[in-house]
């Protein structure tokens, strides 16, 4: 909470009263369109009305609460941001109330839509500047500069001259810009699961999901930190965000991973890792897991089907490494006083697992759209909360779950309006196919050399910009060549997406990884460096599905079973070449015998040489558990039957 009074104003007076206004506006609205209750009364409301009010109300509430610098007043509002919510706020009504006329005449061009597009666009730069910093605004920039000029550029990059006045129209009203695909899933889908989060978290959910985690874990050898992995786990399943999940949990487990043992960049490490796998992790993952949904035409659940197992090989070497790392440093569990009764965790808060089952129901079973989903959930979680009197929602209550849903929703829908800019320029000059083309001749259609630069891309990319921002321009310049190499369209989207998600934790803008170094004190690159180790099974799993795509379940069942089996000896084996021990420290000799066991069971192999890896690794992990003098029973046998 600290953080967020440094980040936004604290008003009071009129400035307080209208922005409490906008921010209980701004979720009514979205639920009123999530329902579609103007259908009721016979009225058919294009997508870009909803869209266009709901971005301008966004952005009249950013306007009002977050300040243009760091070093600015947090207790006055300037003239000149009053002067933008206001117009933002013009804005959204217009485009509501004057889009049907707009989109009939689009070609026409006239004074007034060319300056409401100059002051949307400039509206929403700002806003992105504000709520993720230059580098989205630079890379905004300059593809509206290749959309104006890219006339002037050589061979396969020219495009079709364009006027201002036109492209400006273009991208203020095209449907595949601003009020686009990805401010509509922002809007319609993230918001729904974003307001079921406020109140779940609101109710006392957090609590009871880390307490669970603590019943889990606690008594473990370097139980804190298993129970600070399954609660990042949790809450970032709901939350979808890496840096909310560590300002969460890690406040918690981060001094307890301390108090056992852990030195403080481990503890900062495993916080900000096992944050970033809760945005990779089903059912909500983040706001890109429902664009891919909405790019791809499939529901929602193939998407969350595909990602489970990745999701899961994530974990397993995480906790791999911190069970070793305990192991190794003869760390021991909670003290048993401190760890939660499971039944009693159970019996003060089980009716928090309903609405959960609830969502996983509606989107598996019943396949509604998500949105709908996180309704259906949300209305599950406020009947279940009347069964106890201490968790009802009041109205004061459920007006403050309101208006944290329009706060925590700025910087996902700001930037996916920013995006849309992007992806105006991308899709009207046709930017993406030609880009797609040069990448897969680069290449030499070889699909390693792709993913390889696939992967890098979105490294680099990652590490400027939101993970959504960064999957939604890759989605449009590079998965299109994955695809038509001939990767699975789910699998391309998903590959990008975890690399723009690990952006969280690879230096030097890795911001997880700076909330943890801060919550536990430690050193920043030292904390950078443990959390990269920790996380380099999870840099390789993407690749995994990508040339092995039944261990995304995609494939017979036979090969699944199979390939899920080699999977987890891999994560297993390099987990332990990583933290160079199993039962005792392990030779350099033994830890490239580990990591030669995992590369074979992860590369496209034939199965004979996996299952030879397989083999080796048992006989590696028996000898380490055998007493010393086994091993020179074994041996002496050996030498006698070569005598």
């Amino acid at each position: 909470m600290a953080e967020e009074k440094q980040r936004y104003r604290t008003l009071k007076g009129p400035a307080r009263l209208y922005q409490k206004i906008i921010g209980l506006l701004i979720p009514i609205i979205g639920i009123i369109f999530i329902i579609n209750i103007p259908l009721y009364f016979g009225l058919s409301l294009f997508n870009q009305q909803f869209l266009g009010l709901f971005l301008g109300l966004l952005m009249a509430l950013m306007f009002i609460i977050m300040p243009p610098f760091t070093n600015s007043s947090r207790n006055t509002l300037p003239w000149y941001d009053l002067a933008f919510s206001l117009l933002s706020l013009f804005s959204g009504v217009y485009i509501f109330i004057c889009y049907p006329n707009l989109i009939s005449t689009i070609g026409l061009i006239t004074p007034f839509r060319v300056v409401m597009g100059i002051i949307v666009i400039f509206l929403v730069i700002e806003g992105t500047r504000r709520a993720s910093g230059w580098t989205l605004v630079s890379v905004i920039l300059f593809f509206i500069a290749y959309f104006k000029f890219g006339h002037l550029f050589p061979g396969v990059l020219e495009i079709q001259n364009i006027s201002w006045p036109r492209m400006i129209t273009q991208l203020f009203l095209g449907a595949d810009s601003i009020y686009g695909v990805a401010l509509r899933t922002a809007a319609i889908i993230v918001f729904g699961f974003i307001l079921f989060a406020q109140v779940m978290f609101g109710t006392g959910g957090a609590k009871f999901l880390f307490g669970l985690a603590e019943s889990a874990m606690g008594r473990y050898r370097g139980g804190p930190a298993k129970a600070g992995i399954l609660a990042s786990a949790f809450f970032g399943m709901l939350s979808g965000s890496a840096v909310a999940n560590v300002a969460a949990t890690g406040t918690l487990t981060i001094p307890m991973m301390k108090d056992v043992g852990y030195k403080p960049y481990f503890a900062a490490a495993v916080s900000a890792v096992a944050s970033t796998g809760g945005v990779i992790t089903p059912p909500i993952m983040g706001a890109a897991a429902f664009i891919i949904s909405e790019f791809l035409g499939v529901p929602y659940a193939d998407v969350l089907y595909i990602a489970i197992v990745p999701a899961a090989l994530f974990y397993i070497s995480l906790f791999m490494q911190v069970d070793l790392r305990a192991s190794k440093n003869g760390l021991k569990g909670m003290p048993p006083e401190q760890v939660p009764s499971l039944i009693k965790v159970l019996k003060g808060g089980w009716f928090f697992l309903i609405p959960i089952v609830v969502l996983i129901y509606v989107i598996f079973i019943l396949y509604l759209r998500p949105e709908t989903a996180a309704l259906y959930s949300l209305a599950s979680l406020l009947i279940v909360s009347l069964l106890k009197k201490d968790l009802r929602v009041k109205l004061k209550d459920f007006a403050g779950f309101l208006e944290n849903t329009s706060r925590s929703m700025l910087e996902v829908a700001i930037i996916c309006g920013a995006a849309g800019l992007v992806i105006g320029v991308i899709t009207y000059s046709g930017l993406g196919l030609t880009l797609s083309r040069v990448l897969t001749e680069m290449a030499g259609n070889s699909l390693l050399l792709l993913t390889i630069m696939t992967a890098i891309a979105s490294v680099i990319l990652g590490m400027g910009m939101p993970a959504t921002a960064a999957y939604l321009l890759l989605a449009l310049l590079v998965a299109p060549a994955l695809i038509e190499i001939g990767v699975n369209p789910l699998l391309a989207h998903l590959f990008i997406f975890y690399f723009g998600c690990f952006s969280f934790i690879t230096p030097p803008v890795c911001l997880a990884t700076y909330a943890a170094a801060s919550i536990a004190g430690s050193n920043l690159m030292n904390t950078a460096v443990q959390g990269i180790k920790l996380a380099i099974p999870a840099f390789v799993v993407p690749f995994i599905f990508i040339f092995n795509p039944p261990v995304a379940l995609d494939g017979t069942t036979i090969e699944i079973v199979r390939e899920l089996f080699f999977a987890v000896i891999a994560v297993f084996a390099m987990s332990i070449a990583l933290e160079g021990f199993l039962r005792k420290e392990k030779s350099m000799v033994g830890r490239f015998l580990f990591g030669i066991i995992s590369l074979c069971l992860f590369l496209p192999l034939p199965p004979t040489i996996s299952f030879v890896a397989v083999v080796v690794f048992v006989i590696l992990v028996i000898a380490e558990y055998l007493p010393a003098g086994k091993h020179l029973i074994i041996n002496k046998k050996i030498s006698g039957a070569k005598e």
